[in-house]
């Protein structure tokens, strides 16, 4: 049965510094409906601020992650005079913005990836920080199959994988397996499905275990270094260890590590 108004479109479990977000409408294959984009906006919002949540997991229920967007809601936009002109820049400026939201968090984010991630559902893996997917698990940015190219989830996935993969996949609308995307750095590692949850919380949990503060300024680092020229990325880095090196928590932590003992960070 599919997510209602009555059921939320995203579930929350917080288990000590991991939040767990489940897109919620498995009759859809969890698709990017107005109603999803609108609930991963909001949270995504939300956890700007929130300095208790260190990891975020993004996962599917049912039998698939996420299977693009909603096809049906989009050919309803097209009642409207101008064929749904408005509503599609709409639409795809709000799916964009979540996109580019993910990276913008101070959480690192991790992907639990199961069943399929196609055309806006593989953007959203791509938009990810990081990617455990069970074996078996099919990706594709396949729109052009039904005569739509996937220029919105190209620009993720261009810049994940190398582009020649990246193009083919494209003009294809070809699938690829868990096993060729850890090859071409789509996600990270893939896990038999049955080891798919505990993996995926492994690694959160391993990342929550570090100073937050750290992971929070490296993150946010990291993606303003990789959009620089080389000097810049270097002026970049440098002033953020600087930052990071004066603050007590890392001078404790260095300490320890000295003294062969496990830091007492207060953040």
């Amino acid at each position: 049965m599919d997510v209602t108004e009555s059921a939320p479109a995203l579930l929350r479990e917080e288990m000590g510094g991991v939040l767990r977000l489940t897109m919620n409408a498995p009759g859809s294959l969890n698709a990017l409906s107005d109603r999803m984009l609108a609930a991963l906006a909001a949270e995504f919002a939300r956890l700007e601020g929130d300095r208790s949540t260190k990891v975020v997991i993004l996962r599917g229920a049912g039998r698939a992650f996420c299977a693009g967007h909603d096809l049906k809601e989009m050919q309803a936009g097209r009642a409207a005079p101008d064929r749904g002109a408005a509503y599609f820049a709409d639409l795809f400026a709000r799916c964009s913005q979540v996109m580019q939201a993910i990276p913008a968090l101070p959480q690192p984010v991790i992907a639990e990836v199961h069943g399929i991630a196609t055309a806006a559902g593989c953007q959203l893996v791509a938009s990810c920080d990081m990617a455990v997917a069970a074996t078996g698990t099919r990706f594709g940015v396949n729109g052009v199959n039904i005569g739509l190219f996937c220029s919105t989830p190209m620009v993720a996935l261009s810049r994940n994988i190398p582009r020649k993969q990246a193009f083919e996949m494209l003009t294809t609308g070809s699938f690829i397996e868990a096993d060729r995307a850890v090859e071409l750095g789509l996600i990270n590692r893939a896990v038999a499905p049955e080891r798919l949850e505990e993996e995926t919380h492994a690694l959160a949990r391993q990342v929550a275990g570090k100073l937050s503060g750290a992971v929070r300024i490296g993150k946010r680092a990291f993606y303003e270094q990789v959009q620089m020229d080389l000097a810049g990325a270097y002026a970049r880095a440098g002033a953020v260890m600087v930052e990071n090196m004066l603050w007590r928590d890392t001078e404790e932590g260095i300490a320890a590590f000295l003294e062969k003992r496990a830091p007492d960070w207060q953040a």
